[in-house]
């Protein structure tokens, strides 16, 4: 399961929901605002999304890291919106028979949704100033999905 949320992420209530007597292994991962990003003092962030595309993206890396990664239960959600320092800005759990693979899965997860989902963040800074963060790839995609005109 992937979702998107405005809501603040209660990590401990996912973890609860997903608890289960037929598996011995959980782990999660959990990515928070932070107050210092390469050297400068960060205040709040905001991330925006294409939802549609994001959903269909985030389903297709749950998918693929199930059967790469044999868990019986894996579940990732992202903020979207205004964050404060401190908040939870995405959680991903894994239920598992054992340790290797509810690890494994949260890791391989939590990369592809970095690399692939299309979410964006722009962090605001104490000095007044803001920034789009980590867009690298944001040109490399506009590029390959490039909206064509008739004229």
């Amino acid at each position: 399961m992937f979702e998107l949320t405005e809501q603040p992420i209660q990590a401990d209530g996912l973890k609860a929901a997903m608890t289960r007597t037929d598996c011995g292994g959980f782990a999660s991962f959990e990515g928070w605002v932070r107050d210092w990003n390469e050297g400068r003092r960060v205040l709040r962030l905001c991330y925006e999304t294409y939802e549609e595309l994001a959903l269909k993206e985030g389903f297709r890396v749950i998918e693929e890291t199930r059967r790469k990664h044999p868990v019986r239960e894996l579940r990732a959600i992202h903020r979207v919106g205004s964050l404060e320092l401190g908040d939870v800005a995405v959680w991903i759990g894994a239920v598992g028979e054992h340790r290797e693979e509810v690890f494994a899965a949260c890791r391989f997860a939590i990369d592809e949704i970095k690399a692939r989902v299309p979410i964006w963040k722009k962090e605001f800074y104490e000095d007044g100033e803001s920034e789009w963060v980590g867009c690298e790839r944001c040109a490399q995609h506009a590029h390959h999905h490039a909206v064509v005109t008739a004229q």
